[in-house]
């Protein structure tokens, strides 16, 4: 959008076929980086000098708005990993419909603690030591009670 912005200020729109390929450029480029503050501006530059280089300068025309700009590109980005992450779940058949419905409308309140982690490690059954991480470099081991 920064980059119609910028060519329409200075009068000098871009063609639908340099929307497009810019648009692929941006998608490919901007990966990785909604988590970095102010690398919209660089990603923009960088996009608009390998298409139309003379629209460079006009950079300079959204600087002071950018800081509001991140803010919404981020509000953004967070909306869609929330629905991809809804996506997948439904495609993988691993998402709670009715509890999502629940939680949604309010009559079930959205608790962290409930979460399951798949990636811990599995409790030991009554009777059998159960598996103790070993302490990190430099960290002194906390001292087992024999019992």
């Amino acid at each position: 959008m920064a980059s119609l912005f910028i060519a329409e200020a200075m009068g000098d729109p871009l063609t639908l076929g340099q929307q497009i390929s810019l648009l692929v450029f941006m998608i490919v480029a901007s990966k990785g980086a909604a988590g970095v503050t102010g690398v919209g501006l660089a990603t923009l530059a960088g996009g608009l000098q390998s298409h139309r280089p003379e629209l460079v300068d006009g950079v300079g025309l959204i600087v002071g708005i950018d800081r509001f700009m991140s803010e919404a590109r981020a509000l953004t980005n967070f909306a869609g990993n929330a629905v991809a992450t809804v996506l997948v779940g439904t495609w993988t058949k691993e998402i709670d419909k009715d509890r999502v419905e629940e939680v949604l409308a309010g009559r079930l309140p959205f608790d962290e603690a409930t979460l399951v982690d798949d990636h811990a490690p599995a409790a030991a059954a009554p009777g059998e030591p159960a598996d103790v991480p070993a302490a990190s470099p430099g960290v002194a081991a906390a001292p087992v009670k024999a019992g």
